[in-house]
């Protein structure tokens, strides 16, 4: 009951961004995003990318941001992914990018979310860096799957990233591991309807491995996000069953959450993906960590008195 009215307020408070702008005037306050966040620049993000890839992890570099209200701000943000790309080419770093279609004018459009996107997809494609797309709340899903199905037709390597705990899931999962693309499957972080979503965690976590096993039985290289050490284990187990090494899909976890479990998962000679975001659009990303783990507020509390490591 707790972590649900929690979660509630979290993502509540996401929605009110004048607060984020009020910390970062407020030395105290700005260090609690540093937990999750890698900065607000692209040479914080490429530091955090080097140290990662120092001990062993791969990376995917967000730039936040979301829901923009004009075509002069999409192109914006798709002008920062392009460079982001270009940096991670230059830099030899091992990394892909992911990015949220509102950021890149889903809200004014289709077609013209396909147009600011392709410069981006075309950055990727001429570097071999993957590009990802998040999924946002269930109002943008069937969007979201057709803007990545017509880049795809057109020969851009995308893929997008699935919600487990909504119904339609297994659905989507079975078409797109049909065609082997690249998918991130996640639990879900945004605040749906029971008529369209599981809330009970049992049946999301059944969901989260069936969703992964699909994919993994096509071959399709699935991306695993999650921190749950059950879940990690229930997916190497489906793997091994089926004959599927550790090279064949990889574990994504967020930057600054279960470090200790990232390291632990990398000496064991699993492929890990750390989400590493930067940019000044940090509060609505950050008060949605807390709503998904409510337990993250600990993390903050400690970052704030000066944790080590």
């Amino acid at each position: 009951m707790v972590a649900t009215i929690l979660r509630a307020l979290f993502l509540w408070l996401a929605e009110w961004r004048w607060i984020g702008r009020v910390s970062l005037r407020l030395p105290f306050l700005r260090r609690m995003p540093l937990r999750f966040v890698a900065g607000t620049t692209l040479e914080d993000a490429v530091a955090a990318v080097r140290a990662l890839q120092a001990a062993g992890a791969m990376a995917t570099i967000d730039v936040l941001g979301e829901s923009v209200a004009d075509r002069a701000a999409a192109d914006r943000a798709a002008a920062s992914y392009v460079a982001t790309i270009e940096r991670i080419a230059a830099e030899g770093l091992d990394a892909n990018v992911s990015l949220k279609l509102t950021q890149m004018g889903l809200d004014l459009g289709t077609a013209t979310c396909l147009e600011v996107l392709r410069p981006v997809a075309e950055a990727g494609r001429r570097h071999g860096v993957f590009v990802r797309v998040d999924m946002e709340s269930s109002a943008y899903t069937d969007r979201t799957l057709e803007v990545v199905g017509a880049l795809r037709a057109e020969g851009y390597e995308i893929g997008p990233v699935i919600q487990a705990y909504l119904h339609r899931s297994a659905g989507d999962v079975g078409q797109l591991a049909a065609a082997r693309v690249r998918v991130r499957v996640c639990k879900g972080a945004y605040a749906e309807e029971a008529a369209i979503a599981w809330h009970d965690r049992v049946a999301i976590n059944a969901s989260f491995v069936d969703l992964v096993t699909t994919l993994l039985e096509a071959d399709a290289y699935p991306g695993v996000a999650t921190h749950d050490p059950a879940m990690i284990e229930a997916v190497a187990r489906a793997a091994a069953q089926r004959g599927i090494g550790p090279d064949a899909y990889e574990f994504q976890m967020l930057y600054g959450v279960r470090r200790d479990l990232q390291r632990q998962l990398i000496e064991k000679g699993y492929r890990m993906r750390v989400y590493v975001p930067y940019g000044t659009e940090w509060y609505p990303y950050f008060m949605r960590r807390l709503a998904e783990r409510p337990a993250n507020v600990l993390f903050v509390v400690r970052s704030l008195f000066g944790e080590g490591g």
